[in-house]
């Protein structure tokens, strides 16, 4: 218990520091706007953005090839995935997942779906700016193919290789990028490590046949950026085991390549595996001043599984977010 007493005030004490004050130091600040395809960093997962994004070591589930692709291998069930993230303006971001584990060989393969688009926008000029009567549209894709497996009782790694694809209006960008993850357990209040390098790849660039040009008529060139690369490292534990309720806790250390290390601090407190409550705070991250919260509830579906998943993060130049899920596992032996 004196355990415990001492991980809330640690907690109470994260929760109470004001949000301009300076935790960390301004790493790699200097390098902020500098890589394209960012809607890759949108979490578009309700259960990690509730936990404030400290995903890498949570419970196997749909939107495992999202928050660390070795959480795959522990999944026990064939699992169908959607969620749905609102950034206002009329933009919507989506992800689609479909998991299977592979019987008898302690892994598992999945495939998965993150795309974000802008709907119709009116082509305006200088001119014109009330719209010429053209639209044009915006839309960033990136189509995953993932497989993981468990090497020991203690240790599993995954991977993610996704297509990225990118259309502005005229331009198109292609490119390739992987999600590399590795999970380690232990018997010790189900203490768990994880490690995660995400969107690993080269740079990219936009291209098409319409010549862009600026104000004064002169040509446009269109450079190469680097996709938004993220090296991650955190961990987990369950300081409250019961019967009928569970603790978790989760820190996980960020360092991006186009921003500065931030830090994600994560609870999840489960309830008879029927109703989830998630709380979290991110330090050193700009624009995020107030906790993130989410709810889960897992309602009774025959032999299989139905989670329903919400989480909210109230952000400084975004809005308030609102993240929504669905999580189905197919129990095909009727067991559970």
């Amino acid at each position: 218990m004196r355990g415990i007493g001492i991980h809330i005030v640690i907690a109470s004490l994260v929760f109470a520091t004001n949000g301009h004050a300076q935790i960390l130091p301004n790493l790699g600040g200097q390098r902020a706007g500098i890589s394209t395809l960012t809607f890759l960093k949108n979490d578009i997962s309700p259960r990690s953005m509730a936990m404030s994004g400290a995903n890498l070591t949570l419970s196997a589930d749909g939107m495992s090839a999202f928050h660390n692709p070795a959480l795959m291998s522990q999944s026990e069930f064939a699992r169908v995935t959607a969620s749905s993230l609102a950034l206002g303006a009329g933009i919507q971001h989506g992800w689609l997942s479909g998991l299977v584990p592979l019987k008898g060989s302690s892994s598992a393969f999945g495939l998965n779906l993150n795309y974000m688009g802008t709907g119709a926008m009116k082509v305006r000029t200088e001119f014109q700016p009330g719209g010429t009567g053209e639209l044009f549209y915006a839309t960033q894709m990136a189509a995953g193919l993932a497989y993981a497996k468990t090497l020991s009782d203690r240790f599993s790694f995954g991977i993610n290789m996704k297509y990225i694809n990118e259309r502005l209006a005229q331009y198109t960008n292609h490119t390739v990028a992987a999600d590399l993850g590795f999970l380690y357990t232990t018997d010790v209040r189900d203490l768990k490590f994880g490690i995660v390098v995400k969107n690993f790849g080269g740079n990219s660039s936009l291209n098409g046949d319409y010549l862009a040009v600026d104000f004064n008529r002169n040509g446009v060139s269109l450079d190469q950026y680097a996709v938004p690369t993220v090296f991650r490292i955190g961990a987990s534990m369950k300081p409250i085991q019961q019967e009928t309720q569970s603790l978790m806790v989760a820190v996980q250390l960020e360092h991006p390549n186009d921003n500065s290390e931030n830090i994600r601090l994560g609870v999840e407190y489960e309830y008879r595996e029927l109703l989830y409550l998630r709380t979290g705070y991110q330090i050193n991250v700009a624009g995020q001043r107030a906790p993130t919260f989410g709810v889960g509830f897992r309602p009774r579906f025959g032999r299989n599984i139905l989670l329903i998943n919400y989480g909210v993060n109230f952000t400084q130049y975004l809005g308030t977010l609102h993240a929504f899920g669905i999580d189905i596992g197919i129990n095909t032996d009727k067991r559970e």
